[in-house]
């Protein structure tokens, strides 16, 4: 046997030489991406429908504590209180789901007890816990007419507007944070297309809160002072749409995940939402039907571009290729450039 060894390897390789020369082209099979027993590569996000909720909900309450100070600020009252109202709803939404998928919430309590500025996590609840009662502050101060004027009710009346005012411009100074981290928060996990889209999602995630917020503002007042939820839309939406194609466009394999599929149809359907509510609200400006149906449009392609990227990171993480390609490119790069 081991006589004979040597012949086969000889043989073998003048059969490599002769393909080398131009002979029979000799080829690796295409390679398939599949793990043992069909497993994926990465263990897919144990995140479910709630998390994708809640990155909604916080930017629905960064986006609409926006739209309030933007009333308060322009003398606004309508756009102040829809403003208000919406963000208290939007964070206590946004709590209810986060202590959901805790699944106790004590652990909430338990992510209070240390301050990691490296864990966008716990940079998250922080944001989270100073951002709330902020909101509520400003949301509570609007009930202050209907209080009675004489006794210690009558202090509460008196004493609610101003603090409502600090505590409204309060929230909108933290409402950008409350309306990006989540992006950072996903960006930093080892799912693929979260991961490498880090310096992109951060924009989605922003025009999203603003179109959401301003979609508040479209639905509730009257066209007459609804200047700011408009200004707010167009802003919202030229950042949206911005993020979302570098998204699609830069990340070459790792883009195909939010054009495809599930991810792919929901992401489209937020692109034609957003374009069809600024629309109206630029060009109906004059119409309370126009005006509201381009705020449920703004907040309907919110909810659709939040889910989409939520679901787009969960297929990448499901499909080997997203791990395999990217690492075996990143190789090829280093290989061929070896001073890098």
């Amino acid at each position: 046997m081991n006589r004979d060894r040597p012949a086969v390897v000889g043989d073998r390789f003048r059969r490599f030489r002769a393909g080398r020369r131009g002979g029979e082209e000799l080829a690796v099979p295409p390679a398939e991406f599949t793990s043992y027993y069909g497993r994926p590569i990465l263990k897919p996000p144990v995140w479910t429908w709630e998390i994708a909720a809640y990155l909604f909900t916080g930017g629905l309450a960064a986006g609409s504590s926006l739209l309030a100070a933007g009333g308060q600020l322009t003398g606004r009252a309508g756009v102040r209180r829809a403003g208000r109202f919406a963000a208290l709803a939007a964070v206590t939404a946004s709590a209810g789901l986060l202590v959901k998928d805790l699944g106790r919430p004590e652990r909430f309590h338990h992510m209070l007890r240390v301050a990691k500025p490296t864990s966008p996590m716990s940079v998250g609840t922080w944001i989270l816990a100073g951002y709330g009662p902020a909101a509520g502050l400003a949301a509570v101060a609007e009930v202050a007419p209907l209080l009675p004027t004489r006794g210690p009710l009558g202090l509460a009346r008196r004493a609610l507007p101003p603090v409502g005012r600090a505590a409204g411009l309060a929230a909108a100074v933290a409402a950008p944070a409350l309306g990006t981290y989540t992006a950072v928060l996903l960006a930093d996990t080892a799912v693929p297309s979260w991961h490498e889209a880090y310096a992109d999602l951060p924009f989605v995630f922003a025009g999203s809160a603003l179109a959401s917020g301003a979609g508040v503002g479209l639905l509730a007042v009257p066209p007459a002072q609804a200047g700011p939820a408009r200004r707010m839309a167009v802003a919202g939406a030229g950042l949206e749409l911005f993020g979302a194609h570098r998204v699609e466009t830069r990340l070459g394999l790792l883009g195909e995940p939010y054009r495809t599929g599930r991810p792919g149809r929901l992401l489209r359907a937020g692109r034609a939402l957003t374009v069809a509510g600024v629309a109206g609200a630029v060009l109906g400006r004059r119409s309370r039907l126009v005006s509201a149906v381009s705020g449920a449009a703004l907040l309907a392609a919110s909810v659709a571009t939040r889910f989409g990227v939520f679901h787009a990171g969960v297929a990448s993480a499901r499909d080997p290729k997203y791990t395999v390609l990217p690492q075996r490119a990143r190789l090829d790069r280093r290989a061929a450039d070896p001073g890098r």
